[in-house]
């Protein structure tokens, strides 16, 4: 069976703050280890009421401290926010700190609107026209210092840190594929060219030293629960998030609502139809079901499970009956 991992945003939920979101998320990130989850990734955004996450590397470092063998990284750091010596320092300590465990997931959206992405940059010169480039100095920095080298990343050079591509379009999977990278697609939120990304990224690859064929993990929204009725209204918190995203009102997760997906218009019906169509929400067995389809459609290397349920308790036994599924699976060969 295929490994199974986990994506956190640290949620903030409606009456909680980012106190309770980091000590849930490292809760969740032990119970993870312990259901045999692959790596646990935590993602940046800013300036997003109901995201904790926005200090990635500080955030990487409380859940690796609290745990003992699950690789924690990022999921992705926006690459234009930063200059790559930063990122190469940050992860270069996390890697000294905790050897073997940590993954640098890399993107080019600014994981914020345009005013934010100005406020982090001072500038906006760090344009996502430069990725490639900046990606290529990241990697440079990680490998063993020549003599002559005037700018070294300390501590970072020589150093092992696995270095993935993330992406929702055809640039990324080329990219990925040039550099010889594993690929990390967010399906779980933009699904329209994962078909084709994956495709081109397959057909398209080279190996590299860090890589020797390619690699693709896929996001997929899981919400699980004893009954079909149960984990459709914790699916209800989500589908608010999305929709006052798009309304341009972004804030804390919200409470289920049962039967908010009546109150929906026929437009925000479709974009969460579209957006949110690699996802299974139901029983146990409705979730192996979908699992089952999902990996057979797109033959992904690994699976990355999110889940923005309101209730700390719920969520974790979302993780709970995931990894059921998941085992369920494996023995069925």
């Amino acid at each position: 069976m295929i490994p199974f991992s986990v994506l956190d945003l640290s949620p903030i939920v409606q009456g909680g703050d980012a106190a309770q979101a980091f000590r849930n998320t490292l809760d969740l990130a032990r119970r993870a280890e312990r259901l045999g989850s692959r790596r646990y990734w935590l993602a940046e955004h800013h300036n997003m009421g109901g995201v904790a996450s926005a200090a990635t590397s500080i955030v990487i470092a409380h859940v690796a401290s609290g745990t003992s063998t699950i690789r924690v990284g990022a999921g992705g750091i926006m690459l234009p926010n930063h200059a790559p010596l930063v990122i190469a320092e940050q992860f270069g300590t996390l890697a000294s700190l905790f050897p073997g465990r940590i993954d640098l997931g890399l993107g080019r959206a600014p994981g914020s609107d345009p005013v934010t992405a100005r406020a982090l940059r001072r500038t906006l010169t760090g344009d996502v026209d430069g990725f490639p480039q900046d990606v290529l100095e990241l990697m440079g920095y990680f490998r063993p210092a020549e003599p002559d080298q005037l700018v070294r990343a300390v501590p970072g050079a020589g150093l092992d840190v696995p270095i993935w591509i993330l992406g929702s379009s055809l640039f990324g999977a080329q990219l990925a594929a040039a550099l010889g990278l594993p690929y990390a697609f967010a399906s779980h939120f933009a699904p329209g060219q994962m078909m084709q990304a994956i495709a081109l990224y397959r057909r398209e690859f080279r190996p590299s030293e860090q890589l020797a064929q390619p690699y693709v993990m896929l996001g997929f929204n899981v919400f699980a629960a004893d009954t079909d009725e149960e984990a459709r209204l914790l699916w209800t918190s989500l589908l608010q998030a999305f929709v006052n995203l798009r309304r341009g009102r972004p804030g804390p997760l919200p409470p289920p609502i049962d039967g908010f997906e009546r109150e929906l218009s026929p437009l925000e019906r479709a974009g969460i139809e579209q957006a949110l169509s690699c996802s299974v929400v139901g029983s146990p067995e409705t979730v192996r079901r979908g699992l089952e389809a999902f990996i057979a459609r797109t033959r992904a290397d690994e699976l990355m499970v999110t889940s923005q349920i309101f209730d700390h308790a719920a969520r974790v036994r979302s993780f709970e009956l995931t990894a059921q599924a998941r085992d369920d699976l494996a023995r069925a060969g």
